[in-house]
């Protein structure tokens, strides 16, 4: 599934939710189901600097895909990493590179988010880019 199609998917899923608030549990509900990280990958070169909580976005190039795991100690924002982290896997890198998250702020998501909470999610997705524009390079 191309990443415009994970969009459409998400989009529809997400909006199928009336309530904001409610869009927001349901973030929290991904991260709580997560796998997450083992402690010995929740490094400082994973860490996403300039989020408030503590997160570690962990990518893999392998067979010409990206994949990306994720962790932290929020459970806001281990939900919303968590599904980048499923939106972007298994995807190109090219794809990756020219694909951003705006449909975050289509469903929602970003306009219940503070400022801090805002920055956090533009760092994962920039690292998640800039690891694919990396595999490009390579």
């Amino acid at each position: 599934m191309n990443l415009q199609d994970k969009k459409d998917a998400l989009v529809e899923e997400i909006t199928l939710i009336p309530d904001a608030y409610e869009r927001l549990g349901y973030i929290v509900e991904r991260g709580k189901k997560a796998e997450g990280l083992s402690e010995d990958l929740r490094i400082d070169t994973f860490k996403i600097e300039g989020c408030m909580s503590q997160l570690w976005v962990v990518p893999e190039f392998k067979d010409g895909l990206c994949y990306y795991r994720s962790e932290s100690d929020s459970a806001i924002v281990k939900g919303i990493a968590e599904l980048l982290c499923t939106f972007y896997s298994e995807q190109k890198p090219e794809e990756i590179a020219a694909t951003d998250a705006e449909f975050l702020a289509e469903v929602g998501i970003t306009q219940h988010l503070s400022p801090n909470r805002r920055n956090g999610l533009s760092r994962i997705v920039e690292s998640i880019q800039r690891f694919a524009k990396s595999c490009l390079a390579s």
